[in-house]
């Protein structure tokens, strides 16, 4: 089977829907999105290794927020028969008014997903979100005492030369 429009298109409608998902905090949209089983990785001490789990604390982490825009773009898809790759960038804006006087925090980042089409369409298997760059009020950040996503920024060249990155793997295969 090769890749066709039909799966382009349904591939970026999913990763966009995770944006609209977090956005809006319906958590039950993930159910579409991923896998029961899937591997997040976002980062030195963010991964989950399945849905209930990954939703859950995402939805603990963004319950304070006040707003989460979300935009996905630049999405680079290969697809192999019922598996495929999916890389987009990210941007966002935390905004949390308990934080102080400064309630914003941005961040731009990336997205490198492992995909399987399953009988209900493409859900996705693995997912590593890296931060790219952020400005702002760091205690945005902090909604659950304690816990946070990692600030630290990782640039895309360094994790594709180390091999890290699934979409490169897969299309300069």
């Amino acid at each position: 089977m090769t890749e066709t429009d039909s799966d382009v298109v349904a591939i970026t409608q999913l990763v966009n829907r995770y944006g609209l998902a977090i956005d809006s905090q319906r958590w039950e949209l993930f159910d579409g999105i991923f896998a029961t089983d899937v591997h997040a990785d976002y980062g030195a001490t963010s991964h989950w290794t399945d849905r209930e789990h990954f939703k859950a604390d995402l939805a603990a982490f963004h319950d304070p927020l006040d707003s989460t825009p979300h935009t996905m773009s630049t999405h680079v898809i290969h697809v192999d028969g019922d598996r495929a790759h999916s890389f987009c960038n990210g941007g966002w804006r935390l905004v949390r008014k308990a934080a102080g006087d400064n309630p914003l925090w941005d961040g731009t980042g990336w997205y490198d997903d492992a995909l399987l089409r399953t009988p209900d369409g493409w859900r996705i298997t693995r997912r590593v979100c890296r931060i790219t760059w952020w400005t702002g009020n760091p205690l945005v950040n902090e909604t659950i005492p304690g816990v946070k996503f990692e600030l630290a920024t990782t640039v895309l060249r360094h994790e594709a030369d180390a091999g890290r990155v699934g979409v490169l793997t897969a299309v300069l295969r």
